[in-house]
């Protein structure tokens, strides 16, 4: 029944959106309003179906019904509630489920939001465009991804999901931030590929999509830094970036909607960069689907990765497609999209803009680079070649100092020129504070010439931020912090503090290894870690031995490790022991058979909580930069298409 209704739902997703393109694609050539309206009813139709299909796996999951082989795959009775709510992304076809379920909820929420306008033909072109990207993932459910296949002899009980995803509670929440981040920005490049069609290339649909754009980036941020929270507490290996393909693939419309944020401000104030924007937006929608390319057709290897799959080329070929429309319709509408102003000074507000946008872009060019080069060369010569973390550090690492140095100057630096009195003026209190930064920091043991100049950049971003919001609160008061300028600087925060945690986890970092028996220790970086006992149990079927450590004569952890029965290798589970200053991070190696001696691994790193604060801050800034008046807009749209209406006729 469960499995029926399932694919019911997403057969009837993809007819469904298959139809809603056909409707409103005739309403378009017809002009006719009251198919265009049907938009509407049929994006709450979607989000229905696409509802159902989640539910039903979830119903499964909940009655153990492994008569389904995805669950007889991934999931098993002992899983924990929340880890198996979770198996629905756990592997490639319930990932997709989660994707259209998104996707349609991103698609009912649009066609809501502007269900005042859904005769206009620029918001039509948008729905237009999302049934599309709609029709496609409904297609990988019905075909190639079907979550719903049965098996004719079901087991008693499943394989259960990999080990790593079942073990912390990040798990739930990091995928879905993801998604929320990775499918949010399918609704901007609708609106593109919307203003494209119609040529409507003002600043309108800017104005309109702004919230969404910032809503997806934040998701994604979120996102992104809980990821490395969750590689950091549970790989074992005492890092939260290893530059990993999965990890790089996320990143990288990160990195394009960073640049395409600040980018699209010079256009709003100034109408310049329209192609240049318009590339960008393109880019991170075709970003998150070479992304998704990636992680789901095995072509790289990856801790993240799920298994090789039949979807690989279609995906490659709707990545192509995305590309290919998008670049002809740019050029289609190439005397459309001459910008009428200019950059008249790079000592501008809108100069640091451009500049901080090539930098973004470089950044994105060398992780695209050093993440698919190997795919290409076992493409072509069938080598497995791995670039590794020093080639991203190197090459990372003077764009990231230059980008503190930018996130610096552009709050400082007036529309159209800026007389060098006016940038000694307004930098001086940041120089001022990025110097008591460093000072700081070396009263703490900073040496190096490349951490200082860090923290000496970090400082200077972060006084320039703060400069902004104390001006902005001394003017307006609380509300100074509500916008896209107070919520912006709220987020440059973040980043500085990201910075910063970054810097001095990697500049000071203490390890050692060490044997030890019961009621000894050992110290690293100043920390006593002492061994007190070893703990055999059972649960859930997995054989767990626990380690008792007492750090610094205080609290007591239990690092761990586990065999799970469907699994042969076991799975170390570390423990940390946070602070403000720094975390001891504790794994074990070995027992003895006896449980007289184990051997521990102890790594001490600074600063390491503040790269989840400075995240969370990020996140926070996201918020406060949606909750902006929409009075510009709402002046701009109906005026625009007028023009664009008159134009035509």
């Amino acid at each position: 029944m469960t499995a029926a209704l399932g694919s019911f739902a997403v057969l009837g997703g993809l007819i469904g959106s298959v139809v809603a393109v056909i409707t409103v694609a005739l309403g378009l050539s017809r002009r006719d309003p009251v198919l265009l309206r049907t938009a509407g009813r049929w994006a709450w139709t979607l989000f229905g179906l696409a509802m159902i299909a989640a539910g039903s796996i979830e119903v499964a999951l909940l009655r153990d019904d492994f008569s389904l082989r995805y669950l007889a795959e991934n999931s098993e009775r002992a899983l924990p509630l929340g880890y198996k709510m979770a198996v629905l992304w756990a592997a490639l076809e319930g990932s997709i489920v989660l994707w259209i379920l998104i996707l349609c909820g991103y698609i009912a929420a649009t066609a809501w939001w502007f269900r005042a306008r859904l005769e206009d033909r620029l918001v039509a072109y948008a729905m237009l465009t999302l049934f599309v990207v709609a029709a496609f993932f409904f297609f990988l459910l019905v075909f190639p991804a079907d979550p719903f296949s049965t098996l004719a002899n079901p087991p008693s009980d499943g394989s259960g999901p990999n080990p790593l995803l079942q073990n912390h509670p990040l798990m739930v929440i990091h995928p879905v931030m993801l998604y929320l981040g990775y499918v949010g920005f399918t609704v901007p490049f609708a609106f593109a590929i919307a203003a494209l069609a119609t040529g409507r290339l003002g600043e309108g649909w800017l104005l309109e999509t702004r919230p969404w754009t910032v809503m997806a980036w934040g998701f994604l941020t979120v996102g992104i830094v809980l990821g490395a929270w969750w590689s950091y507490e549970v790989l074992g290996w005492g890092g939260y970036w290893a530059w990993d393909p999965v990890e790089n693939v996320s990143f990288l419309p990160w990195l394009t909607g960073t640049a395409y944020i600040h980018s699209v401000v010079v256009q709003e104030r100034r109408g310049m960069l329209r192609v240049w924007n318009l590339s960008l937006l393109i880019a991170t929608f075709a970003l998150t689907i070479l992304g998704t390319f990636v992680t789901r057709s095995g072509v790289l290897d990856s801790v993240h990765e799920f298994t090789a799959s039949s979807i690989g080329p279609m995906l490659l070929a709707f990545f192509a497609a995305i590309v290919s429309v998008s670049l002809a319709l740019i050029f289609w509408r190439g005397d459309r999209l001459r910008s009428p102003g200019s950059i008249e000074s790079i000592t501008s507000r809108e100069g640091s803009f451009l500049f901080n946008n090539l930098v973004f872009t470089a950044f994105a060019f060398i992780v695209l680079l050093g993440t698919m080069f190997p795919l290409l060369i076992e493409a072509f010569n069938g080598d497995k070649l791995a670039v590794g973390s020093p080639y991203f550090e190197r090459m990372g690492s003077p764009i990231g100092m230059l980008l503190l140095f930018l996130m610096g100057m552009a709050p400082l630096l007036p529309w159209r020129e800026t007389p060098p009195e006016v940038i000694r003026e307004r930098a001086l209190g940041p120089a001022v504070f990025s110097v008591a930064v460093l000072a700081v920091a070396v009263s703490f043991g900073a040496d190096g010439p490349v951490e200082m100049v860090a923290y000496l950049l970090a400082g200077f971003a972060g006084g320039a931020a703060l400069r902004h919001l104390l001006f902005a609160v001394s003017r307006q008061g609380v509300r100074g912090v509500l916008g896209r300028a107070g919520g912006g600087m709220i987020v440059h925060l973040g980043v500085v503090i990201v910075a910063l945690g970054l810097v001095a986890s990697q500049s000071h970092s203490h390890e050692g290894e060490f044997r030890v028996s019961v009621g000894q220790g050992g110290g690293v970086a100043g920390h006593t870690i002492v061994f007190e006992g070893v703990e055999r149990f059972s649960d859930g079927g997995r054989d767990v031995t626990s380690i008792a450590v007492r750090v610094d004569g205080e609290e007591l952890h239990h690092p761990a490790i586990t065999r799970y029965p469907n699994f042969g290798q076991p799975i170390g589970t570390p423990s940390v022991a946070t602070s403000l200053s720094d975390d001891v991070y504790i794994t074990v190696l070995d027992v003895s058979e006896d449980g007289s001696t184990v051997l521990l691994r102890v790594i001490v790193r600074p600063l390491i909580a503040w790269l989840w604060i400075g995240g969370l801050l990020m996140g926070l800034g996201t918020l406060l930069a949606i909750v902006s008046p929409r009075r510009r807009a709402e002046e701009t749209w109906p005026t625009e298409r007028a023009a664009h209406e008159t134009e035509v006729a």
